[in-house]
């Protein structure tokens, strides 16, 4: 599952798993849509962290009725930061559009293995699968999993784009601890550590009947969506030569007291909308814009003047 390694390209997907089960906050929107700064939901930042990863593309796992808002909030594609410079003629010439795609949640796995690994897990497959009927030639090299509900320094992100953007696994650690621990720190995966982490998935997951036709009670059935982060990825094998890099600090958000923990950090002033993360669609093919509903860049701020 991984594509063709050559000297001119190397494709990093980004994979936002949010296809999980309610937590909670209890709240209309979904709860990666919760607001970590001044007009700047956890979901913006996780798809702020995958493009300064230096992601090709970027596909966003959820539930289907929650795909509306979402898009409303992120759009079709966002700019890689890292190309965006402020002289105007160096921007037209070296910035760089990255695609945002939107992958529902199999009806069969929903209320059955509708976890927060398994929506990783599934993006890394249907973003192998779109890419692989395109052409062997864009199938991703390697899959970088962002979660929404761990905050990092996003500049730490930028300066180890190097290191994620490489043949080798490459694993944010805190305090000693990585998402094998159980831990919300994005981290790169190939082709082989998907099946292999897939196997083991299957074989710890129970559904209708256990092996040789036994019933299972029904309230130890699908086991599988309660499953936790570190109850999958802790089957990861990590190596000496896998990249790492320590983090000063890192927050998880996704329970309430977590939440308000993170908002009452001296951290929290990390985290502001970029002027450059702006809503944008894709022109409609074949059709023309209808005066006044002009498709392109929108401000999403909020603000008259502009400011974040």
């Amino acid at each position: 599952m991984e594509g063709k390694n050559n000297i001119r390209s190397f494709h990093l997907a980004g994979i936002i798993p949010i296809g999980d089960r309610p937590r909670d906050f209890n709240f209309q929107w979904h709860d990666s849509l919760m607001p970590v700064g001044r007009n700047y939901t956890a979901l913006e930042n996780a798809v702020q962290e995958c493009a300064m990863a230096g992601c090709e593309t970027i596909w966003i796992v959820s539930h289907m009725d929650m795909q509306p808002l979402i898009r409303e909030r992120i759009g079709d594609w966002i700019y890689d930061p890292v190309t965006v410079v402020s002289d105007y003629r160096k921007r037209a010439k070296e910035i760089r559009e990255i695609p945002v795609y939107y992958v529902p949640v199999h009806p069969n796995d929903k209320d059955r293995r509708d976890c927060l690994s398994w929506s990783a897990l599934y993006g890394v497959l249907s973003a192998f699968l779109v890419c692989a009927k395109i052409s062997k030639w864009v199938i991703p090299d390697k899959y970088y999993i962002s979660f929404p509900y761990g905050m990092i320094d996003l500049e730490v992100v930028r300066k180890s784009r190097s290191l994620i953007t490489s043949k080798r696994n490459f694993y944010f650690k805190y305090d000693g601890n990585t998402v094998k621990d159980g831990s919300y720190l994005s981290f790169t995966i190939g082709g082989d550590d998907y099946l292999e982490l897939r196997k083991k998935f299957r074989e710890e997951s129970i559904n209708s009947y256990r092996d040789g036709g036994i019933y299972v009670p029904v309230d130890e059935q699908y086991n599988a969506r309660y499953f936790t982060v570190k109850d999958v990825f802790k089957h990861l094998k990590q190596g000496k030569k896998d990249n790492y890099v320590d983090l000063d600090w890192y927050y998880y958000i996704g329970d309430w007291e977590s939440y308000c923990n993170f908002l009452g950090s001296p951290e929290r002033s990390h985290f502001v909308r970029r002027e450059d993360f702006t809503y944008n669609e894709w022109n409609p093919i074949g059709e023309d814009n209808e005066e006044g509903s002009e498709v392109g860049p929108r401000d999403n701020t909020g603000d008259e003047d502009g400011e974040f």
